[in-house]
């Protein structure tokens, strides 16, 4: 089949996928960053409240950046990411501030009020992007985040990770996959920008259980989503796991998760927007067995320290020599 031309997709542009940053430079009408923020709030799996040591993969230190200080106001937070990003992204024009560790909606109304108000209240910046759990929110919040969006650009991010419930209590999610559904719909409802997050290789869980909760959130009103590889973090719950019984793991060499990548698009619906692949954990913080150690797969534990602009290369890269396309192989119900 030849390749179709531009118009054919429906994101309106060139690239294979449903990208991000071309949605939102489409949205914007120029570079938009975000600006990561610590707001300092907690999770209901880690305060006792369900249960305590948070997500068996967790470790917030992977991902958030330096400038981050949960002890230091918001808008210091703000103004120290903006000058963190002025040297590589300095054709942005505006900002989004991420709250991004932990739940950032697992707080009373009127606490989340201030946070949000003092980030909007930020110069260039034009909306928020809010990370939580599909447990951390209810009505009375997203009545207040579906008035704003009128206002601003407002995404609420789910941490959903997989739609088998065996995997969510294995993992210790405390939730279930009916609530994250019936979550994502009741926000979306309100014209709030959703976002979900999904990650490969949770221990359990063959290729086909993956690709069918890739199906799943494709049936759901969804604006974008992320894809991680599950990479076993120094520390965490899952590394205690992983060493005592790897093979309970399917973790992916980097060759077999360009190929298993590069199906999901297929089968991803195409009015989804792609904003992550997979996912970049500093290298100090990875689990490094020994290198004689045959129990394990060394070559999926590390991608040689692979960075992930180097990852997208590759994905489009198959995409162009598959002569595929996000979508291809969605089957709406």
């Amino acid at each position: 089949m030849s390749e179709p031309n531009v118009r054919k997709y429906i994101w309106g542009h060139s690239r294979r996928f449903n990208s991000y940053t071309e949605h939102m430079r489409q949205t914007f009408g120029g570079r938009i960053q975000k600006v990561v923020v610590d707001a300092g709030f907690t999770c209901p799996n880690r305060d006792g409240s369900k249960a305590v040591g948070g997500c068996t993969y967790c470790d917030n230190n992977a991902f958030n950046p330096s400038y981050c200080n949960p002890t230091e106001p918001i808008h210091l937070q703000i103004a120290k990411g903006i000058e963190f990003h002025a040297v590589r992204y300095r054709r942005a024009e505006k900002f989004l501030v991420y709250f991004q560790p932990y739940s950032n909606t697992y707080a009373p109304l009127d606490q989340l009020k201030r946070r949000y108000t003092e980030a909007l209240n930020y110069p260039r910046v034009a909306g928020l992007v809010i990370g939580t759990r599909p447990d951390c929110i209810d009505e009375n919040i997203l009545d207040y985040l579906g008035e704003l969006s009128k206002k601003f650009f407002i995404q609420v991010e789910y941490g959903v990770e997989s739609c088998h419930d065996t995997t969510l209590m294995r993992i210790n999610r405390q939730h279930n996959n009916k609530l994250s559904e019936t979550v994502i719909q009741n926000t979306r409802s309100r014209g709030i920008k959703t976002g979900v997050h999904l990650i490969f290789g949770l221990p359990g869980e063959t290729t086909d259980d993956m690709f069918h909760t890739v199906e799943t959130i494709s049936q759901l009103p969804v604006d974008s989503i992320k894809f991680h590889q599950l990479q076993i973090v120094k520390g965490t719950a899952i590394e205690k796991e992983f060493v005592a019984s790897p093979g309970n793991f399917h973790l992916f060499r980097l060759d077999g998760y360009i190929d298993f990548i590069v199906s999901v698009i297929e089968k991803m619906n195409p009015a989804i927007v792609i904003e992550r692949f997979s996912g970049e954990v500093p290298p100090r913080l990875l689990y490094q067995p020994d290198e004689n150690d045959d129990r394990y797969d060394h070559k999926a534990i590390r991608w040689d320290l692979i960075r992930y602009d180097a990852v997208l290369r590759r994905i489009e890269m198959e995409l162009e020599r598959r002569d595929t396309w996000q979508g291809r192989r969605y089957q709406p119900d």
